[in-house]
């Protein structure tokens, strides 16, 4: 297992940990149980943390097959054409410059310029352009978009995405349970095993915290496209992935997104605006050309 997984695994045990102290330091297992909420916050965490990791983990075990399932995409095993042939040299160079395996090459059917990279691992990792890319940009720039994908794999983006994903999932379901709990014995007066105010109280509060929540995931997914797009100028060449981006950006208009399970993991996705931005995947595309001009 890769250090920076076994680190940062170590780091959220130690959260749940402290927050488990800190609830009993502030004495509020005292103060649930004066109300009537026989609680066990300790308990419950693990619980949570569990399932919040647990779903988290099989989603990225599954993810290159959900990739391939739900854009259709066909793997390049022999190439048919130069255009495949090339698309595989490529890959290989940059991988071997970024000193990651050779991922699955694949090519899905859409006429939409767009590029994805998945898996569970950066040695055994998927990277996918579509068909409309690699026939309306030049090579320089699908080469560009390549080195993307790629510094998303090396840098392990899918894995970290993945484990703060599994922190958010854990501290959503913890403190929705909590305040399910807490309503079910106050309010309506629950005093053994949960009633129906329990079960509906803990939807509502897994949904709207849940909503508030991703933006701390969306926050991470953006900036690590800023990461991904400096990945690329360092293994293929500056001025084509500033070129990259600006075609999509002229070309946005008319994108179609991803997927949902993989919009994440594209290289861009359509514009929101106003509140729409904190629960975006990706950064406006102006912001990240005027960060590879160096004028953040």
């Amino acid at each position: 297992m890769p250090m920076r997984i076994v680190l940062f695994l170590a780091t959220n045990l130690a959260v749940l940990v402290l927050v488990g102290t800190i609830f009993n330091l502030l004495g509020f297992q005292g103060l649930l149980e004066e109300n009537g909420v026989d609680l066990n916050l300790q308990a419950l965490l693990v619980f949570c943390a569990l399932f919040g990791f647990g779903g988290s983990f099989i989603s990225l075990l599954l993810s290159k097959w959900m990739a391939k399932r739900s854009t259709g995409a066909y793997v390049i095993t022999q190439p048919r054409n130069r255009d495949e042939q090339w698309l595989l040299e490529t890959t290989r160079e940059l991988a071997g410059k970024a000193g990651i395996g050779m991922p699955e090459v694949a090519i899905f059917p859409s006429e939409s310029p767009n590029a994805f990279a998945t898996g569970w691992n950066r040695n055994a990792a998927l990277v996918a352009v579509s068909a409309g890319m690699l026939r309306q940009f030049p090579r320089e720039e699908v080469r560009a978009v390549m080195g993307h994908e790629i510094g998303h794999v090396a840098n392990g983006d899918m894995v970290t995405l993945t484990l703060i994903q599994g922190v958010v999932n854990t501290f959503v379901m913890f403190f929705a349970r909590i305040i399910g709990h807490t309503v079910d014995r106050v309010v309506f007066k629950t005093e053994r095993g949960y009633g129906i105010g329990y079960f509906v109280v803990t939807i509502v509060a897994e949904i709207v915290l849940g909503f508030l929540a991703s933006m701390i995931v969306f926050k991470f997914s953006r900036w690590r496209e800023f990461r991904a797009d400096a990945a690329a100028a360092t293994l293929t060449d500056r001025a084509a992935m500033i070129g990259a981006l600006d075609r999509l950006r002229q070309k946005q208009p008319q994108q179609k997104d991803l997927p949902g399970e993989l919009t994440a993991f594209g290289i861009s996705e359509q514009l929101k605006q106003g509140l729409g931005r904190l629960f975006s995947s990706h950064p406006p595309l102006e912001d990240r050309i005027r960060a590879l001009k160096g004028n953040p």
